[in-house]
């Protein structure tokens, strides 16, 4: 049988492409039943040669292990396609391979091989699944080829694969727990990783592998701050535990005056509650706690900068859609914020009630240990825990419990109304949990002892025997408490022996009627003759109870009950249950004195009657707290394999330095920029000094100074340098006019001397350079302490008046040499002027020379402009506009070769203007050559073969080119933003010649200007798998800036955006047919190092702009 008849019997004849057979039940004889034929068949398509088979084969497959059928037989059919070239099949065996990898290791790894190859892949996704499957097999001979491959993952150009990198790290620990310190390596190189697509699963790693190399955090710790609120859901909860632990070793307790302030009182309590040969240990002990809290109250707590972070980032956390990010965002709070702040978290936490009842069960076992501490902080929303009828038993008595916990003098009354309408239910359990609530509400607040011991000895003329039961045991609980005010009680509850069958509250009734058989001396000897009949019958805890009661009465009333305690004595000496056995031995000789009885039958009275303090009724998560909150630890009470115990407070803060990152020094730094950073500084160490209870807006203000650290403050920023502007105008005006005459006075003298002006310029701006590189040096230090997230946003948002007038005096270099004379100086002096009305800062050196192409720019920008770009200078729009580069530097390519035209030549070229007839085409300049000896007539296009999407726009048919001559004509092509080719022929009146046009991917966009604020807004919404970062080293001649701008703007249509920072370029543009924004950014760093990142949506368009600016740069 061929595989494709095959195929079609074994579909039955069905039109459509396998989908009834996914519907069918796999009892039907459908395709998931057992029968060997179903799965030759399989075998029988995976060996055919056609893709379309062996796909619609993979696909079953995996349609087979979703439904949880055994597909492990067909193993080796499918390894034998895992080097197929069908990206679609190739991806499908990655998975199968994946989940049987482990259990068929020899056959997997034959083809170790290939996943290696499949390492070299250029598609992401294959280079992922290979890595996965690599790391899948379990089997120690591989761990060397393992460790490579992960190590070439982690500085894969894919955010994907370096992730996947992260994620084979703990199995390859878990194989072979000796190449730790190799993965600690990869593990630290990932953390420095900025993409939040690796964030996450190389935490998850480091939990894994190493969670006590605290000082791997240090570095990344302000970086994994910011990227928090960016990265996916399951990475912030890793995350958000990680740094909690991070934060109780690096960070001094926000609560250290509150808590010493309770070990004092607590101290008082134990001193007046201990015997008197202590006193002098306890007074000394009560000076010291005196002497802590008088310290703690002079010393001021003042948080550190790091932990308001940590507390700022993770606080908009609390909004997510997500309830694990939430309780871990909660858990956070708990253990880390001052106390006034963590309040913020009981709405978060209230709303996840209204989820399922298993994050319900989850959530409410948290707030029940966070109740016991900080109780204020859920009692505004008591309502949301009262009970519903719908509720599974377990939330019930987790909520129960959370309610007995806010249960205080107020709210008392209204819990209690609750309590009894729980108490009609007609689940038993849930009722039984409700009387102890009351027995634990009575015992808390004394005022309702008596109120909640009448309810109680209502309920025991209850109907149901498990009611009466419960109300037994706890009211005997609460007669501890004043026995001798409740004789009547215990009266009612000795006739209740009767008709009370539960072992539990028959034994309590007994032990209360002995231990306060002073109170009932009629009826406790008539209870013990009851009872002695049915002693026999009776369960081991009733007997106990029975005996104790007897000896008991036999020490306080030994005329009445002598004889009865001998018979219960003797019954229980032969009882089969050897606990009473021992019980009975032990009672007869201490309380019937004989002459081999020893001393402590003098003490019996003492022994059985002594006073007895009430039991404490205590809430069951009273001391959980000391595990995580949120952990499974918490959850289960009991310490879970692979828990991180949750450090202790440092006694004295470690060195806040270690978490600095080195800042690159900055070159240049103006004066505005120093009086910011000062503005900045106040409000920032003003508001970690009054921590104790700081208001949203204090946190606002703080963003909008400083609006790094939160990651999001940009726009606030922006808004902040406006304001800035109107009082530092005149200033600036000022310091450029200064500069402006000492470079006159420089130059006078320069000119007597043979000097060519272009070097007396360069001079002057040297020692112009030493100056700020002084006054950087200087703020450096001045703001160590600062993150360098932080150094970078500022700088931004303030450097770029320095960095224009660098630009700027460059391309006036270039002209000056263009033209030897100087420039006249009435020029010079309306350009002045010109300045001081546009009063754009600090404008020192641009003097610009009298060029046709500028001063348009100028003038437009003086008009419309200045409002919208305050704080920005003109350079950049000047350069944005020279360096789109106009269409006669542009590249040309050859469409046709003379010798193949027959003395006709063409080529074309990308102009980069508008294509007018239609915005959505990219304009394509054709130059035609006649260098013939006869005419060539009616040039024009006909057969065009184009992919799906693309469109062309023919350029109008040229007549008539006589020989010798040339002609330009225009045409229009939608590329789709693809890079394939456009196919066409070119006619003459005689012949026609096949040929293609293929764009390179930089000119299949258009420019775009963007601000700086904008373009921050708008790379940050493309991270992760739209984000491409690649280190390069810059060619000798490409080390600077303009030629930086040159080279990127010559290999993609992009314009440049305003940046603050001279160690950076960005440009903007958006690809031509679907308008996807594309960013670019260059950072240069020492010794010609530089990083490139490509921000694009289009996966495809960003890889390969990647490639065409390295190239262009390393060249």
């Amino acid at each position: 049988m061929s595989a494709s008849s095959a195929f079609n019997d074994e579909k039955g004849g069905s039109s459509s492409v396998g989908e009834p057979e996914y519907g069918h039940d796999p009892a039907s004889g459908g395709i998931f039943s057992s029968d060997y034929k179903r799965h030759d068949d399989l075998k029988e398509m995976l060996d055919s040669n056609k893709d379309s088979l062996k796909l619609e084969a993979m696909k079953r497959i995996v349609a087979m292990i979703a439904r949880g059928k055994n597909a492990s037989d067909l193993f080796p059919a499918v390894v034998k396609n895992v080097a197929c070239k069908n990206i679609e099949v190739k991806k499908l065996v990655y998975v199968y391979l994946v989940r049987y990898a482990e259990e068929q290791q020899d056959l997997a790894l034959l083809s170790i091989s290939t996943f290696q190859r499949g390492l070299k892949d250029p598609n992401q996704l294959i280079r992922a699944s290979a890595l996965r499957v690599l790391s899948s097999i379990r089997v120690t001979i591989i761990v060397p080829i393992m460790m490579l491959a992960i190590k070439e993952a982690a500085s894969d150009m894919s955010p994907y694969v370096r992730k996947t990198a992260a994620h084979a790290i703990p199995k390859l620990y878990s194989l072979d727990p000796e190449q730790k310190d190799q993965l600690i390596e990869v593990i630290e190189k990932l953390l420095a990783d900025k993409t939040t697509l690796v964030a996450g699963s190389v935490v998850m790693a480091f939990e894994e592998v190493c969670p006590e190399r605290i000082d791997l955090i240090h570095k990344n710790y302000r970086k994994l701050c910011n990227l928090l609120i960016d990265v996916e859901e399951w990475g912030q909860v890793v995350i958000i535990n990680m740094l909690t632990r991070y934060a109780r070793t690096q960070f001094l307790n926000p609560n250290i005056n509150e808590s010493l302030l309770e070990e004092g009182g607590g101290g008082e309590k134990t001193f007046y509650g201990s015997d008197e040969d202590e006193d002098d240990d306890d007074e000394d002990d009560k000076e010291k706690k005196a002497e802590a809290a008088t310290l703690a109250k002079r010393k001021p707590y003042v948080m550190d900068p790091d932990h308001r972070l940590l507390l700022r980032n993770t606080k908009p956390l609390l909004q997510s859609r997500n309830a694990a990010v939430v309780m871990a965002v909660a858990q956070l709070y708990f253990h880390l914020a001052p106390k006034a702040e963590i309040g913020v978290i009981a709405k978060a936490l209230v709303r996840l009630l209204r989820s399922h009842s298993e994050v319900q069960y989850v959530v409410l076992q948290n707030v029940a240990t966070m109740t016991i501490k900080r109780r204020g902080m859920f009692e505004p929303y008591l309502k949301s825990f009262y009970i519903r009828s719908t509720d599974p038993t377990q939330i019930k008595v987790l909520k129960l419990e959370v309610l007995t916990n806010l249960a205080n003098e107020t709210n008392i009354s209204t819990i209690l109304r609750e309590f009894q309408t729980y108490i009609k239910s007609m689940d038993k359990d849930f009722v039984a949990a409700t009387i102890q609530a009351i027995g634990r509400c009575a015992t808390n607040i004394g005022e309702v002892r008596d109120t909640c011991l009448n309810g109680l000895v209502q309920l025991l003329s209850n109907r149901d025997e498990l009611v009466v039961a419960e109300s037994v045991v706890v009211i005997k609980k609460l007669l501890q408490m004043q026995p001798e005010k409740h004789s009547d009680i215990i009266k009612h509850m000795a006739k209740l022996t009767d008709n009370i069958q539960v072992p539990m509250a028959r034994a309590s009734i007994l032990w209360l009627i002995g231990e306060y058989c002073e109170h009932v001396p009629k009826i406790a000897p008539d209870v013990l003759r009851k009872m002695a009949k049915s002693f026999t019958n009776e369960e081991d805890i009733v007997k106990l109870q029975i005996i104790n009661l007897s000896a008991k009465l036999y020490l306080t009333n030994s005329k009445q009950t002598k004889l009865l305690t001998q018979y219960v004595l003797n019954l229980a000496k032969y009882d089969q249950n050897y606990d009473i056995r021992d019980r009975a031995r032990f009672i007869r000789q201490l309380i019937v004195p004989t002459e081999k009885s020893g001393a402590l039958s003098k003490y019996a009275k003492k022994l059985f009657l002594a006073l007895k303090p009430a039991p404490v009724l205590e809430s069951p998560f009273k001391d959980r707290d000391h595990f995580q909150l949120g952990s499974l630890s918490h959850l289960l009470n009991a310490k879970a394999g692979g828990y991180q115990e949750l450090p202790d407070w440092p006694e004295a803060a470690p060195d806040p330095s270690v978490r600095n990152v080195e800042v690159p020094e900055w070159t240049k730094c103006s004066s505005r920029e120093k009086r910011k950073e000062k503005k900045v500084e106040k409000p920032f160490y003003s508001d970690s000094e009054g921590e104790s209870g700081p208001t949203e807006s204090a946190d606002s203000e703080l963003d909008s100074a400083s609006g790094s650290e939160s990651g999001s403050g940009s726009e606030e920023s922006g808004s902040g340098s406006e304001s800035d502007e109107s009082e530092e105008g005149s200033e600036s005006e000022q310091e450029s006019e200064e500069d402006k005459e000492e470079d006159k006075k420089k130059k006078k003298k320069e000119l007597k001397k043979p000097v060519r002006e272009s070097e007396s310029e360069q001079s002057s701006e040297e020692e112009e350079e030493t100056k700020r590189e002084k006054k950087s040096k200087q703020r450096k230090s001045d703001s160590e302490s600062e993150s360098d997230e932080e150094e970078e946003s500022e700088s931004e948002s303030s450097q770029s008046e320095s960095e224009d007038s660098e630009s700027e005096a460059e391309v006036k270099k270039k002209k000056k040499a263009a033209d030897s004379k100087p420039p006249p100086k009435p020029v010079k002096t309306e350009n002045k002027k010109e300045k001081k009305e546009m009063s754009l800062l600090d404008l020192d050196d641009f003097e610009p020379s009298p060029s046709p192409q500028v001063t348009p720019v100028n003038t437009f920008m003086s008009n419309s402009l200045v409002t919208d770009l305050e704080g920005l200078s003109l350079s950049d729009s000047v350069l944005s506009s020279a360096t789109i580069t106009p269409s006669s530097a542009s590249k040309s390519y050859e469409l046709l070769h003379r010798i193949t035209g027959e003395g006709l030549s063409v080529e074309y070229c990308f102009s980069r203007q508008p294509f007018s007839p239609d915005g959505n085409m990219v304009a394509v300049q054709v130059q035609f050559n006649n260098s013939a000896a006869s005419e060539t007539k009616n040039l024009h296009m006909e057969d065009v073969k184009l992919q799906c999407g693309m469109r062309v726009k023919e350029f109008p048919e040229i007549e008539l080119l006589p020989a010798g001559e040339a002609a330009t004509a225009v045409m229009g092509i939608d590329f789709c933003d693809s890079t394939q080719a456009a196919n066409f022929q070119l006619c003459t009146h005689t012949k026609k010649f096949f040929v293609s046009i293929q764009p390179p991917v930089g000119e299949l966009m258009r420019p775009v200007f963007l601000t700086e604020n904008e373009f921050k807004k708008e790379q940050g919404q493309l991270m992760g798998m739209n984000e491409i970062t690649e280190r390069l080293t810059l060619d000798a001649k490409c080390r600077n800036e303009h030629t930086i701008v040159q080279r990127v703007t010559t290999a993609a249509n992009l314009s440049r955006v305003p940046c603050g920072s001279d160690k950076e370029c960005r440009f903007a543009g958006r690809t031509v047919t679907s308008g996807s924004l594309v960013l670019v950014s260059v950072v240069t760093k020492e010794e010609g190092a530089a990083q490139l990142t490509v921000n694009c949506e289009k996966m495809v368009i960003g890889t390969m702009l990647v490639k065409d600016i390295l190239l262009a740069l390393t060249q």
